[in-house]
């Protein structure tokens, strides 16, 4: 399944990285949601929904 492309994350959404207790350097935002953020880990790909304020 082909992923769209990770974008670097603004401000805001690296403090809500944070507080979901992941490193906003290593992750980049794929989807923004209300409500929720889709990370994509820039080495491994993985995925994660946080919520965000």
């Amino acid at each position: 399944m082909a992923l769209k492309n990770g974008k670097r994350p603004t401000l805001r959404q690296k403090i809500a990285i944070g507080s979901a207790g992941k490193d906003p350097n290593d992750w980049l935002v794929s989807k923004v949601l209300v409500g929720k953020l889709v990370i994509v880990h820039k080495n491994d790909q993985r995925n994660k929904q946080i919520i965000s304020a």
